[in-house]
């Protein structure tokens, strides 16, 4: 038996700020109180057989091997296809759209290649948790604006004020993550203005593109022509088709940002799985696959709220994304941290705390669900809710 005399080696952390997700803390405390689990962004439920089904019959054809680096030429048509059927937009599917491995790698990718040390991002509050890292550990610094209010509208003088000579990257999401708010026609407008004659790269985070409510429509930075010249467009097909542990998304951009992003990503994944591509070029054919979504989504939506109108939340129905903000400002005074504890420990119900994602963790009492889940989990949430 050999046994090790181990010295740890000196390290000087690229991120040594990092700390533990509140996903996982959330996650940890859900199993550990047997909690019904409405915090975590993903379906509870089956994808289609049918898509289950082109994959399995790809891997049966033998796409078992290596696809090309920046994706099955069939996907990335159907992509193409898809785009110019909704936004009249047409990219290349040769130079212009690369399959990735989910889009947080996307999101990564794109910072990485673009991003060098003392570059500036902007990146509005609250935000996903995975930009801020990806900035930081390319070098580069985070310049904040908080979204305000309760429909997390953007300040655009606040927003023009941050604009300095160092600013290399914008980063955007809409449908938002964690609000369900959307981004408008005219605050799209208002951005492509703004950057109009600088050399800022735009990173559009649109992965929940197709879960629209209301008659809404998404505005994709793809519809703006300035925008889309400068901009790198990201979306998933985990959250689009039920599918999140397949871990494959796209994005799309004018040759020349993604000659820069292929760079990075052949040395990152090279490639991503073979058959799950062929399968989910073959489900895209149906255009009713995708278009369908909205109504399928908002049906659940609607539950959710139904269920929760003689409760104490406040509610702005969500616009889009399978998130719902539910403001508690009159059931308690607790921190939103403190609040979402209480409600594993002593209801059995886990939803994520916002202010985990603003600037100095401002609390605007309110916490996020996931109505992604079988109608049989939200009304057992719902009747959990409606009791406090």
């Amino acid at each position: 038996m050999v046994t090790f005399n181990v010295m740890e080696v000196q390290l000087s952390s690229k991120l040594p700020d990092v700390k533990t997700t509140i996903f996982t803390v959330v996650n940890k405390l859900a199993k550990k109180h047997n909690a019904t689990n409405l915090s975590q962004g993903f379906p509870n439920f089956e994808a289609d057989a049918e898509l289950v089904e082109a994959v399995a019959s790809a891997m049966r054809q033998g796409y078992n091997q290596y696809a090309p680096m920046a994706g099955s030429m069939a996907l990335r048509e159907q992509i193409a296809l898809m785009i110019e059927t909704i936004h009249h937009t047409k990219y290349n599917p040769d130079t212009e759209i690369t399959i990735t491995a989910g889009a947080t790698q996307a999101i990564y990718t794109a910072i990485s290649a673009f991003i060098e040390t003392n570059d500036e991002v902007i990146v509005f509050k609250p935000a996903y948790d995975c930009y801020e890292p990806a900035i930081e550990v390319n070098g580069g610094k985070t310049i904040h604006v908080q979204l305000q209010g309760s429909q997390f509208r953007i300040d655009w003088n606040d927003f023009k004020n941050k604009i300095t000579p160092k600013t290399k990257m914008v980063i955007i999401n809409t449908p938002h993550n964690p609000s369900g708010t959307m981004l408008s026609h005219k605050d799209m407008e208002e951005l492509q203005n703004i950057l109009k004659g600088t050399n800022i790269i735009l990173l559009s985070d649109e992965v929940y593109e197709h879960i629209i409510f209301d008659g809404n429509h998404h505005e994709s930075a793809c519809r703006f022509p300035d925008l889309a010249s400068r901009s790198i467009i990201c979306s998933s097909f985990g959250k689009t088709f039920h599918v999140t542990g397949w871990k494959v998304g796209y994005c799309v951009g004018p040759d020349y940002l993604m000659q820069e992003f292929r760079k990075i990503h052949q040395f990152n994944v090279f490639s991503v799985n073979s058959a799950v591509q062929e399968g989910l070029a073959q489900y895209l054919k149906k255009p009713e696959h995708y278009l369908q979504l909205g109504a399928f989504y908002q049906k659940k939506r609607d539950l959710f709220l139904s269920e929760l109108q003689a409760s104490k939340f406040k509610i702005i129905p969500s616009k889009g994304t399978y998130f719902q903000l539910l403001d508690y400002s009159e059931i308690t005074n607790e921190s939103d941290i403190d609040f979402c504890k209480r409600l594993i420990a002593d209801y059995k119900l886990a939803s994520i705390p916002i202010s985990v994602f603003n600037i100095n963790n401002q609390d605007d009492k309110v916490l996020r669900f996931c109505f992604a889940k079988t109608d049989e989990v939200l009304i057992k949430a719902t009747d959990t809710l409606k009791n406090i």
